[in-house]
């Protein structure tokens, strides 16, 4: 039979996370691709026992009929808190939504804001699932300059002139995928321009608390000077990713129009997920687990660095974060494609993420993205020599 798919579906690919993904049933595989948590940073037992007790109660079955789609109220007010330790400072619920997961953020923003030939800006790289959700909308991601700071605002504001976007998508903490952070003064910068211009700015922060070292920095949204900033955070990387809970903030008249599309979307988002959440929270949990996590992820990406240098090419160049889940890679003046060589990098039983699928116009064909935190120390060691020995012999062909 033929189908008459619509025409957005010419624009959606499955991500290039959700494909490596396969290979993770393969036990020989190392992955670095991948963004999860680190599994024994997941708090099994905790929730296993809060479920048991918010269902236990007396109007436990509430949780399991429909909610009200702005959230659960009780999560709501600790989210007032939750955000407003990064300066994320909201009147009330009616700031907030809660939603499911980050990535519902994005879509609820693109929703909201993005018809057909519309444009959206963007680090050049940045988040590959948030370039496929622009596409789902048939809408133009242009990619903007990044600097040492954070990206370079002459080129944002060149190209908000130039090309009128809807809004501006950035991770401005531990980026997903460079790992790195924008400053205080580049954000101020960011918040000026983007103020000046009238264009909504959508932050996108789900790694903040994952900092190993160097000094908190407050979110965007703290620095705006109008209330053009949606901040979206979600407590995947930080509880468990499989919960599906996070929360939206920004000027009311947006959070609303949000709400109204996730209404069409899935009413609300689980609420016994929510209630889990919530008591999590108010029990003050998050504050110590996160805490218990940041040596192990401390250790992972000083192993990854380690492991870099003594088994990388010379030609290869890397970040090195103060925190969050990734190193970005480039290679200098090899020729190396890493879309091209994943293939044979799998042979090896090692996998990346190439770095062109988080460029809006696909470049970047020399860079990649690696995981460090789902990985013990030995397994980073194993699977970085496998891609070392692979990428050395590489370039040494390419030089005959």
């Amino acid at each position: 039979m033929q189908y008459g798919f619509s025409d957005r579906m010419a624009y959606m690919n499955g991500t290039a996370t959700r494909e490596i993904f396969k290979l993770l049933s393969r036990p020989e595989i190392i992955s670095f691709a991948g963004g999860l948590p680190a599994t024994e940073a997941l708090p099994t037992a905790e929730v296993r026992e809060i479920a048991y007790e918010v269902l236990s109660k007396e109007d436990s079955y509430k949780l399991l009929q429909y909610g009200a789609t702005e959230g659960y109220v009780p999560l709501l007010k600790a989210c007032k808190e939750y955000i407003g330790e990064f300066g994320v400072d909201v009147s009330g619920p009616a700031d907030m939504l809660i939603i499911s997961g980050g990535q519902q953020g994005i879509d609820l923003m693109c929703k909201s804001f993005l018809n057909a030939g519309d444009t959206v800006l963007v680090e050049d790289p940045t988040y590959l699932a948030a370039l496929q959700i622009f596409n789902s909308y048939q809408a133009k991601a242009v990619g903007v300059k990044a600097c040492k700071d954070g990206i370079d605002v002459s080129d944002l504001e060149e190209k908000i002139k130039k090309h009128k976007p809807k809004f501006l998508y950035v991770v401005p903490t531990f980026s997903n995928p460079t790992g790195k952070t924008y400053t205080g003064g580049n954000r101020k910068d960011i918040a000026a321009v983007t103020a000046k211009y009238g264009i909504p700015v959508l932050e996108d922060d789900p790694y903040s608390r994952l900092r190993f070292s160097g000094k908190k920095i407050d979110s965007l949204y703290s620095y705006a000077y109008e209330k053009n900033v949606v901040y979206i955070t979600s407590f995947s990387k930080v509880l468990s990713p499989g919960l599906r809970v996070g929360v939206a903030a920004g000027d009311p008249e947006v959070i609303r129009k949000m709400a109204i599309c996730k209404q069409g979307t899935d009413l609300h988002t689980c609420l016994l997920s929510q209630a889990v959440t919530a008591e999590y929270l108010a029990r003050g949990l998050l504050a110590p687990a996160v805490q218990n996590s940041l040596p192990l992820y401390r250790e992972r990406k000083q192993a990854m660095a380690e492991a870099i240098k003594k088994y990388m090419p010379e030609e290869f160049e890397h970040t090195d974060p103060d925190g969050g889940l990734f190193v970005w890679g480039v290679f200098k003046g090899c020729g190396i494609d890493t879309e091209k060589l994943l293939p044979h990098a799998v042979k090896r039983n090692a996998a990346y993420i190439q770095g062109s699928v988080f460029y809006a116009d696909g470049s970047g064909r020399n860079t990649l993205r690696l995981n460090y935190s789902n990985a013990t120390p030995g397994k980073i060691d194993e699977g970085m020599k496998a891609l070392g020995i692979f990428f050395k012999e590489t370039i040494a062909k390419e030089k005959k």
